[in-house]
């Protein structure tokens, strides 16, 4: 029997590695482009949820193979800025749905692609960090899986933004996503 808590759409919102400890090598802006795609992030999760489409969180276990999702929160929340100031911005709501991955893409070692299923969706909105590796991993998942793509470029950010850029070409020009912004993605 279906949960009243799931909400039928042909679009889903993922969003991937958002809730962070940010522990980024070299940062250099680095952690202040990530609030900033969060904050674009939040805004294109606002207008989305009004339209009845879910949102699902995949994250990252950052080696943590006994927490759960509720308790990543409270350590990036603990952690100070920036990991306090991303999760403050974009933290799960309670009818968000959560998946924990073990590695790159959220479809590896995940649930994800079943969920998806139950909630009828066809294509995928994908928001996160890194757009050069979890975010480009998840993309090529899904297109194989058949979903149709959307990856909003001002929602993404990657260390090295020629890095970010080349994978959202890849993602364009191979996986055949609309990379447009997130004003465009509506």
């Amino acid at each position: 029997m279906r949960s009243k808590a799931h909400r039928r759409s042909t679009r889903a919102l993922i969003l991937i590695d958002f809730v962070n400890p940010c522990r980024f090598p070299h940062d250099g802006g680095f952690a202040s482009r990530v609030i900033s795609a969060a904050r674009r992030t939040r805004r294109l999760k606002r207008i989305l949820k009004s339209r009845g489409v879910p949102v699902v969180y995949a994250n990252d276990n950052f080696g943590g193979w006994t927490r759960d999702f509720g308790e990543l929160v409270r350590i990036c929340e603990a952690r100070g800025s920036p990991a306090r100031e991303l999760v403050q911005c974009l933290a799960p709501e309670s009818d968000d749905y959560r998946v924990l991955k073990p590695r790159n893409s959220a479809f590896f070692g995940t649930p994800l692609e079943f969920l998806l299923e139950e909630l009828g969706a066809t294509t995928l909105i994908m928001a996160g960090i890194a757009t050069d590796n979890c975010v480009l991993f998840s993309a090529s998942d899904a297109y194989v899986r058949k979903f149709r793509v959307l990856v909003p470029r001002d929602c993404v950010v990657s260390l090295r933004d020629q890095d970010g850029k080349r994978a959202l070409d890849h993602m364009r020009r191979v996986l055949k996503a609309d990379v447009r912004s997130s004003l465009g993605q509506r």
